[in-house]
């Protein structure tokens, strides 16, 4: 079995959620990358993309991504544009299981409409745009991005995670589906 576990997908689509149960489960340690981000610049997220832009977040958080990737056994929950470029991707598929946490945008939707800690949707909450805008929004975003997501070791939905599909009931699915 792989050492290093990595989850992506969607902002909001389960990452931070699902990652601190499987790694618990697995006995592993957890790390979320925005987290680590955060913590290591004293920056939140929010405020690096306004100082610096999305391309010096996308170089701080490539780096983050090698330095954290050197541990073994541990569930690395990725942000949604981490492997949107190729040397990234190609990076966590020679490193360890990338597991993709797929959600409709309609699920993404309901789950962002209020958060104003995403950069690339804050606009959007901020200025109430209309539900079909925002759903827009996401499925280009997803359009963009869903080629580097589909080429994933697994996909897990993971849409019904409010209606009766747990978090456990995810981790343990994943477990079982790398095991084989």
């Amino acid at each position: 079995m792989t050492s290093r576990i990595f989850l992506t997908g969607f902002m909001t689509s389960g990452k931070s959620t699902v990652g601190p149960i499987l790694a618990n489960v697995l006995g592993w340690n957890f790390i979320d990358l925005d987290k680590a981000i955060e913590s290591n610049t004293g920056m939140k997220i929010n405020d690096i993309f306004l100082k610096y832009g999305e391309t010096e977040f996308r170089r701080i958080e490539s780096k983050f991504l090698f330095e954290t990737s050197k541990e073994n056994n541990i569930v690395i929950a990725l942000g949604g544009g981490a492997i949107a470029n190729n040397k990234n991707l190609e990076f966590v598929k020679s490193n360890g299981k990338l597991i993709y946490l797929k959600c409709s945008p309609e699920i993404l939707y309901k789950r962002l409409k209020h958060k104003t800690d995403r950069p690339l949707v804050k606009e959007f909450v901020e200025n109430k745009v209309s539900a079909d805008k925002f759903i827009d929004r996401i499925k280009n975003m997803l359009q963009r991005r869903e080629g580097f997501y589909n080429q994933a070791d697994l996909i897990i939905s993971t849409d019904d995670i409010n209606i009766g599909l747990t978090v456990d009931k995810i981790a343990n699915k994943i477990i079982k589906q790398i095991d084989e």
